[in-house]
């Protein structure tokens, strides 16, 4: 069963401007639910070409979501105001302890997918803040478990012709397939699963802001 993950209402004026080291349309969709300003500003970094080898996934997906962060830092200028923060993150499923993150095509979404019905999986979502003034960090990991139930094949290929796979680690989005109909549990927090963990990112935010 899910985790109860009411977020808590916050102030949007306590918080300072939050820059996104990332397009990711699902990432700025839960901060503009949340009402907390932000920006987008990416870094040069595209994960897709990188392998993760043997490394740690939790040491995988913290790295990544620094060298995002890092490297959006590096792109910024002059414009942006004193007390800005910059957010990376990067999110991958693992099964049986091999990272899988996002898809390369159809082929190894459906692959992915057929791999993981029936059975449990984890999803880790690394998260950075960085200072861009003064180069102060913090990288933590968010742990979620997902079981997808028995999903039929005919399921599995209307949803591929759909592409809504591209770019997504796992190449499903939780709340997308939940409104499907998609057999799913989980334990932990959904946005986190969908990409970053609101309720502690925000909290970790207010208070990196006010040290």
């Amino acid at each position: 069963m899910p985790t109860e993950d009411a977020q808590p209402i916050y102030d949007p004026s306590g918080f300072p401007l939050v820059i996104l080291a990332s397009t990711s349309p699902r990432r700025r969709m839960l901060f503009e639910r949340a009402g907390i300003e932000h920006m987008v500003c990416p870094g040069g970094v595209d994960d897709g070409e990188l392998n993760s080898g043997k490394v740690d996934p939790e040491q995988w997906v913290g790295s990544l979501a620094y060298y995002k962060a890092a490297s959006s830092v590096e792109s910024l200028d002059e414009s942006v105001p004193t007390g800005a923060v910059v957010l990376g993150a990067d999110t991958v499923c693992i099964y049986q302890g091999e990272i899988i993150g996002q898809p390369v095509d159809r082929e190894d979404a459906g692959r992915i997918l057929r791999l993981m019905r029936g059975v449990s999986h984890e999803v880790l979502t690394g998260v950075a803040i960085i200072c861009p003034e003064t180069g102060r960090r913090e990288i933590f990991v968010d742990r979620s478990t997902i079981t997808l139930g028995e999903i039929t094949d005919e399921q599995i290929e209307t949803y591929l012709d759909t592409g809504n796979w591209k770019g997504k680690a796992g190449a499903y989005n939780i709340t997308e397939r939940l409104a499907a109909g998609w057999a799913i549990e989980f334990v932990g927090d959904e946005s986190s699963i969908v990409g970053l963990p609101m309720t502690r990112t925000l909290d970790r935010i207010l208070a990196f802001a006010q040290n």
